[in-house]
């Protein structure tokens, strides 16, 4: 097992932060999977993170926002001052409301929005919630994903389709519906992966929704420049969420060495993910930054 790290004693800020490495306990789940259920707990609080109020007054829709990289982000952005609104599959209740908590815990709201992305009427839905909820809307995240790690010929069409459903017509679909709402000054932010810019070939449908993705977000930030909406990605290296030992296509020991090819050694965690995505959002940090895919790779060097 990954030795144990005390969070309590990591506080010298210039030393590196000390986080798991595999090999893990040996697991699988139920697609979608729940954070709640994973071994080792991801870490999303960040705890060496300093608020500056980069947000405050702000408001966020999040997809996959319950757990993984989405809790994180709506973690962050709550103590950046912005409020959240965060859409997760319905199976997923208990992880959102563990976010939300948390959201809470950080003195702003989080509104929880159940339903599938795959429903176009549903992403629809989800913006005008999130504007009558709040009154506006100045960051949407479309991070929520698919993933299934089989090769082409174990492909099934209802495979494929899911899969382009979820991660860029969702994401094409919610941006559409923001559009009316978003004033200058607003950010859009996708959730990418190294797999869209360097392929992979155990998921050959995933590889292709996220190049999909970053060719949208290069399109969707030039077509918007002159309104003053800002247009990035973001494209992770492996993480540490429920999508792991949830892949169908993968096996438990699969899911314990996750990561561990890595030139790190490890998964990301994903508080390590998210001040990309404040950084994306804030203007004070960002405002000249559009059409990009911003790479968090741990050490994968690519010109992609």
């Amino acid at each position: 097992m990954a030795e144990q790290v005390d969070e309590a004693q990591d506080t010298e800020t210039s030393a590196p932060i000390k986080q798991p490495k595999p090999p893990f306990k040996k697991q699988q789940q139920q697609p979608p999977g729940l954070e709640s259920a994973l071994n080792p707990a991801p870490r999303f609080e960040a705890p060496r993170y300093k608020p500056a109020g980069k947000l405050q007054g702000q408001v966020a829709l999040i997809t996959g926002g319950d757990s993984g990289i989405g809790r994180a982000v709506a973690v962050l952005y709550a103590r950046e001052g912005a409020d959240v609104a965060i859409v997760y599959l319905p199976e997923e209740q208990s992880d959102a409301e563990d976010t939300r908590a948390s959201v809470e815990a950080e003195g702003r709201v989080c509104e929880l929005m159940p339903g599938d992305l795959v429903d176009a009427a549903f992403c629809d839905e989800v913006v005008e919630r999130t504007v009558g909820a709040f009154g506006r809307l100045d960051i949407l995240v479309s991070n929520a994903a698919q993933q299934s790690s089989k090769k082409l010929e174990d492909l099934q069409d209802e495979d494929m389709e899911r899969t382009f459903q979820t991660n860029i017509f969702a994401y094409m679909r919610l941006a559409r519906a923001a559009l009316p709402h978003l004033k200058p000054g607003a950010a859009i932010i996708a959730t990418s992966s190294e797999t869209g810019i360097k392929g992979s070939k155990e998921m050959p449908d995933y590889s292709a929704t996220k190049g999909a993705v970053n060719a949208f977000t290069k399109t969707l930030a030039m077509e918007l420049i002159e309104r003053q909406i800002r247009v990035n990605a973001v494209a992770p290296g492996p993480v540490w969420t429920p999508l792991n030992p949830a892949d169908t296509g993968a096996t438990a020991k699969e899911a314990a060495e996750f990561g561990a090819d890595s030139p790190m050694k490890r998964p990301a965690q994903p508080e390590e993910l998210a001040p990309a995505y404040v950084f994306l959002a804030s203007n004070a940090d960002s405002s000249y930054i559009t059409g990009t895919v911003l790479q968090v790779m741990g050490g994968e060097t690519t010109g992609g």
